[in-house]
């Protein structure tokens, strides 16, 4: 099975390779990026691409504590991401 990560919008355990890893990057603000080989330095926080989960993060402002950032990360990028494979499951 692997090791197990907890997802920070639900706080339900699930296998590494189902979840998402979301890394904060430093330029003229702390954003969200989605580490898609699981292989930036630096603390992760673990998501399971779901919107919905996403949603429970931010309003619950979990990336800033599981990241250890000051105050709370642009999504942005990560909002994109799950988007983007919302349109690929459907179209495949």
């Amino acid at each position: 099975m692997g090791p197990l990560r907890t997802c920070v919008g639900c706080r339900a355990t699930g296998p590494r390779s189902a979840l998402l890893r979301v890394v904060a990057v430093t330029e003229s603000t702390v954003e969200l990026v989605v580490d898609v080989d699981r292989t930036m330095p630096g603390r992760g926080a673990w998501l399971h691409p779901d919107p919905g989960c996403l949603e429970k993060a931010e309003r619950r402002r979990a990336f800033g504590r599981a990241l250890r950032v000051a105050g709370q990360p642009g999504t942005s990028a990560v909002h994109r991401h799950l988007e983007e494979q919302q349109e690929q499951d459907v179209a495949g």
